[in-house]
């Protein structure tokens, strides 16, 4: 299980990054597509990790939400 941050685009789309995963960004038209598709890029994000013999980071939950 990773913790994900989604937020929309301004053109009407949304983006969705695992910042346990540094670089594993997706997107989609819809919140649904775009939760879709980052768990499909985890997925393949962990594999490629594994198939390179490299460590798979470890999923820190908790996030503090600050408003500017």
């Amino acid at each position: 299980m990773r913790q994900v941050l989604l937020y929309p685009e301004s053109d009407g789309g949304w983006v969705v990054e695992c910042p346990s995963l540094p670089g594993c960004v997706s997107q989609g038209e819809n919140r649904d597509e775009a939760v879709d598709n980052i768990k499909e890029a985890i997925e393949a994000y962990i594999e490629a990790l594994e198939m390179d013999g490299l460590p798979v980071p470890e999923e820190r939950f908790g996030a503090e939400l600050i408003a500017v």
